[in-house]
This record gives structure tokens, C-alpha cells and sequence, in this order.
């Protein structure tokens, strides 16, 4: 653990969304946080994480000096940018990759080493087997991206995409050389068991988004909060040599700062034992 760095999500400091724009152009479509940037850079700061991980549209609201300075001035790295798109649509794939090489180039301009994807549209009929190829060639598509410009590229299975389950996960991961960012409580959500998932795919992961997971009513939570226990994940990374970034994130809570305190404080007991 001693080589875990820690880093949290500015997602949670405003509602969730994307740019309306995108709507009418898929090239426009980027994943944002309706919310202060600043505000949320200082409590992540104020809660001792050492970095942060940004939606693509709220890293590209900023130029690169812009987001420099207040990465700096708040004394953290930015370790990744997530992008996502339905990547099983020929004819749009290539508004989407425009997309994700626009936050690929501003991450690697700012140094992150870190590309998130998220995705793998449902269509309104069902879900069909070629799908699943379509997605991993994508994906594949991703990587190069992101191979070509020094950043190491995931793919983050999700809630209400084609990949959300144990079953999905082995299937995609057979299919595409990207690595996988296991996200712990979506994994859960799924039906999935995160700790066993993380030792089954060990060796496609270099880094790792954590968060709580509440049945009843369904929410998302602080660590070690609600129904998905952290001690066993985390003894599942310690046990396989994880090694790297490791970002925690809550998609909303009413006090983002306390919930960023609350993670933070539970992860200092744990890596301490």
C-alpha cells in the first residue's frame, strides 16, 4: 500500500451531465460536472489526496496554462481524464474518437497518465452479440490513442452500458487490449464481487476507482459505507502488487468536502494496519 498514490474524482461538486450540445453534434458530447472546479480542487486538496481525476468536458473548459495554475496552486497532479461515447455506431465512431484525442491531448499536455473510458450503448431493441466487437475494437482504437501520446488507457465498466457484470467484464476483456479500471461500487451494483474481480484480472489493471455502494435505497457512498465492504478490495490490490494511482469518487453527496473527508479518513486507518 505504502505505493498507492491517492486521488479523488471532481465529480461530485455539482450535478451530472453532459454538453447539451451534443445533441445535434456527437463531436461536441463531452461528460461534465455542472459545478465549481476551484471549489472542488481546494477541498480535494483540504482532504489530503494527492491528485484528481476530471470529466473531459470540464478539463477542456480551461486552457492548458489555465488548468496548470490551478492544478499548482492547489498542490495536485492530475492523474487521468475520463471520456466516454456509445463506440458501437460505425457512422458516429469517428465524431467519438475526435472526442476522446481532444482530452488525450490535453491530458498528455498536462502530464496526466491516465485515459478513462466509459461505454458500450444499449440499444432501445436489445443488446446484439456484435456489439460486444464493435465496442472492443473501439476500444482498441482507444488505446492507440492513447499509446501514442504516453498515456496509459482504461476501460471503465458502468451501470446502464453493455458491460456491467462479471460475465460482460470477461467477455469485452477478451475482446480489446485496453486495461481495465475495475470501478468498485458499479462492479457491485452489477452483481459483481470487486475483490475477486480484481484478482481474476490482475494483470489488466494499473488503476482502480473506488467508492462505496448502498442497495437500499440505491446510492452511491463513501468508503466502507453501505452494503459493499473496502477492507477485502483493498487486500485484493494489496494481494495481486497493485501499484500506482488509486482514485476514489462519490458521484453526489450534499457536502462533497465531508464526503471526500470521509473516504480519505477511512483509507489513512487502512493503510495504516
Amino acid at each position: 500500500m505504502a505505493e498507492w498514490k491517492l486521488a479523488y474524482h471532481a465529480n461530485c461538486w455539482g450535478e451530472l451531465g453532459g454538453s447539451a450540445v451534443g445533441v445535434t453534434s456527437i463531436t461536441q458530447l463531452s461528460y461534465r460536472t455542472f459545478g465549481a472546479m476551484d471549489r472542488a480542487f481546494a477541498d480535494i486538496a483540504a482532504a489530503g489526496y494527492e491528485g484528481v481525476e476530471l470529466f473531459d468536458g470540464n478539463l477542456l473548459d480551461y486552457s492548458a496554462a489555465a488548468m496548470r495554475s490551478l492544478l499548482a496552486d492547489n498542490g495536485l497532479a492530475l492523474v487521468a481524464a475520463y471520456a466516454g461515447g456509445n463506440f458501437i455506431f460505425d457512422d458516429i465512431l469517428p465524431e467519438e474518437l475526435a472526442r476522446v484525442t481532444r482530452a488525450a491531448d490535453r491530458a498528455a499536455e498536462l502530464g496526466a497518465p491516465h485515459l478513462v473510458v466509459g461505454g458500450g450503448a444499449k440499444r432501445f431493441d436489445g443488446i446484439r452479440e456484435a456489439d460486444y466487437h464493435k465496442l472492443g475494437a473501439a476500444l482498441d482504437r482507444v488505446k492507440a490513442i492513447a499509446d501514442a501520446r504516453s498515456l496509459r488507457a482504461h476501460y471503465h465498466p458502468h451501470l446502464s452500458t453493455i458491460v456491467e457484470g462479471p460475465a460482460e467484464v470477461a467477455k469485452i476483456f477478451d475482446l480489446t487490449a485496453i486495461d481495465f479500471c475495475p470501478d468498485t461500487a458499479h462492479l457491485a451494483a452489477a452483481g459483481g464481487d470487486p475483490a475477486q474481480l480484481i484478482r481474476d484480472h490482475a494483470q489488466r489493471i494499473s488503476y482502480v476507482h473506488l467508492k462505496g455502494f448502498q442497495k437500499q435505497p440505491f446510492a452511491f457512498t463513501p468508503l466502507d459505507r453501505g452494503d459493499v465492504p473496502t477492507d477485502p478490495i483493498l487486500q485484493a490490490m494489496k494481494d495481486v502488487g497493485f501499484a500506482g494511482w488509486v482514485c476514489t469518487e462519490l458521484d453526489a453527496w450534499a457536502d462533497p468536502a465531508e464526503g471526500a473527508r470521509i473516504s480519505r479518513e477511512y483509507l489513512n486507518r487502512a493503510m495504516a494496519v
